[in-house]
């Protein structure tokens, strides 16, 4: 590629300062994939209307724009472009805006750079009882970016996407694509929140694909309803996983709206969140040693964790479904709420003791999780980056960042019909798989709605020694996987030749829009969307 000229353009255009050279981009080739490929270029506009000039002047120059939001897409490549390309930084554009005549109903509108923290802080200093679409990656990362990545969480709002209401879209000749209702109303009218508008739904084109670059988004967000308890139960057989789903399915389908998404964490990832790793273990903790530390702290077979959100009055009758449903697979369904949880604290550390210690612990790490129940970002599981042998978090969890400090991470997230058998062959093939490579397998089912969860699997790894098994395991999980039913919801931008490789209508109709819309595969080529055919480009994707 050559950018000298674009470069040159781009200082002419909106100022050297939002240009970053070569020679100051190792930060954005980093990430916790396991191998850096070098970042020629940054370019960090401000304004919506520097984001327009920058596209302009790659599609003239044809200099590939790789378009990121904050950059901590940890597991999935960060910051890192598939293929060698211009990165275009969004983190600058951070504005949130809130129209008086929509705080009543929710309605949020976010830049690329708005991440979760601001947007509570923002919502708290306005005194507006909504909770933010939290997700496990903690207060830092951006709203838009995973809302466009199709990302989920566990509060009533599960799909992140499907709480978005409109988009604003640089298109790649750098004219503003709006959502239809916005596009037919002038700037004073009130503008119904009507995600399907009117027309052909052409919103959801912007999702995991490269055809623009998103600069504005409006989210629909839930009000904070009297309670939010997180309720907790054991399974202490793992024979009992395939009942646990049929009930949590059960649970899904009969409560919707009153439970958020619940998770069913296998010991090995329970482990990961409670207990040190012990360095006298390899990659791959012995089944012994797994048993002595799931006794030690009290982690079972499967620990199941969800919310519940009500009023009051509604609360001890969905609390009493919730018991009815699970205690045939759990002997004991505990609910907590943020003052319960805090008084047992308060308690535990008057009295001694390393099992007291242990719940402690774990106590502080349920407070954090209904913390992110309510819509209030927390790293709670940020840590589990960490979880390696002789691998240390730094005591400050502020300071957590995986791809400066050299953690492997690679996810692997197949979609699995909500069904006792369907989980279990699921998870006994992740089993297999990962003890094959020599990696732990660490195993989370969220339930997304009455009839689909998420298989997320972390693989962890050193990547200066372990990161060719890592990627083995990972496309072996992936292409197995598939084979098996197991379809990911998302990939990482080494894997996305998965995808865009496929043939059949459905991924020839997306190469022609892509053809369509960005002729030279201006917009994030490879990722996701192939280049159309006919066009000599490298195709690419992500908004």
């Amino acid at each position: 590629m050559d950018s000298n000229s674009a470069l040159e353009r781009w200082r002419r255009t909106v100022g050297a300062e939002h240009v970053l050279e070569r020679q100051r981009c190792h930060d954005y080739s980093r990430n916790t994939l396991g191998f850096d490929r070098p970042v020629q270029a940054v370019v960090r506009p401000s304004t919506v209307d520097e984001v327009r000039d920058c596209v302009v002047i790659a599609s003239d120059a044809g200099v590939p724009l790789y378009p990121i939001s904050t950059g901590r897409n940890w597991g999935y490549g960060s910051r890192l472009p598939p293929v060698d390309s211009v990165v275009l930084d969004l983190g600058r554009l951070a504005r949130i805006d809130i129209r008086s005549d929509e705080a009543d109903l929710g309605l949020v509108t976010v830049e690329p750079g708005v991440t979760q923290g601001q947007l509570s802080r923002h919502l708290d200093d306005h005194g507006l009882p909504f909770m933010v679409p939290t997700t496990g990656a903690g207060p830092d990362c951006s709203l838009l970016g995973n809302a466009l990545e199709r990302g989920f969480g566990i509060t009533p709002a599960t799909d992140h996407f499907a709480a978005v209401a409109a988009v604003t879209v640089v298109l790649p000749d750098g004219s503003l694509y709006e959502s239809p209702l916005r596009a037919l109303s002038s700037p004073d009218q009130r503008v119904p929140a009507f995600k399907w508008g009117i027309g052909p739904y052409l919103d959801g084109l912007f999702g995991q694909s490269n055809l623009g670059v998103v600069v504005r988004m409006t989210l629909q967000l839930v009000r904070r309803p009297e309670r939010v308890e997180a309720f907790v139960f054991n399974l202490k057989r793992d024979a009992d996983l395939e009942a646990a789903v049929d009930a949590v399915r059960g649970l899904q389908q009969s409560l919707p709206g009153l439970v958020g998404g619940i998770n069913l964490l296998n010991r090995r990832r329970g482990l990961s969140m409670f207990a040190p790793y012990p360095d006298d273990e390899g990659r791959l903790i012995s089944d012994p040693r797994i048993d002595a530390m799931g006794r030690e702290h009290g982690v079972a077979p499967w620990l199941g964790i969800g919310g519940l959100y009500a009023d009051s009055a509604v609360a001890a009758g969905a609390r009493r479904a919730i018991r009815r449903r699970l205690c045939p697979v759990s002997r004991m369904v505990t609910f907590f709420s943020h003052d319960r949880v805090r008084l047992l604290r308060r308690v535990a550390g008057w009295l001694p003791g390393r099992k007291v210690a242990v719940q402690r612990e774990r106590l502080g790490s349920f407070e954090q999780a209904l913390d992110i129940m309510v819509g209030r970002p927390r790293r709670v599981a940020l840590p589990l980056a960490y979880w390696r042998p002789g691998f240390r978090p730094p005591e400050n969890t502020e300071a957590l960042d995986p791809d400066r400090d050299r953690c492997g991470l690679m996810w692997y997230a197949p979609l699995v019909p909500l069904d006792g058998a369907a989980a279990r062959r699921a998870t006994d093939f992740v089993e297999r798989t990962c003890r094959k490579h020599g990696f732990n397998p660490l195993i989370t089912l969220t339930a997304l709605s009455g009839s689909v969860a998420d298989a997320t699997v972390p693989l962890l790894f050193d990547p200066d020694t372990e990161a060719e098994a890592a990627r083995a395991c990972y496309l072996e999980l992936v292409d197995e996987g598939r084979k098996l039913g197991l379809q990911p919801y998302r990939l990482n931008v080494a894997a996305m030749d998965r995808v865009t490789a496929q043939e059949g209508p459905t991924w020839d109709l997306a190469r022609r829009i892509k053809h369509a819309v960005d002729p030279r595969g201006i917009i994030a080529p490879g990722r996701y969307v192939a280049a159309g055919r006919g066009d000599g480009g490298e195709g690419g994707g992500g908004a």
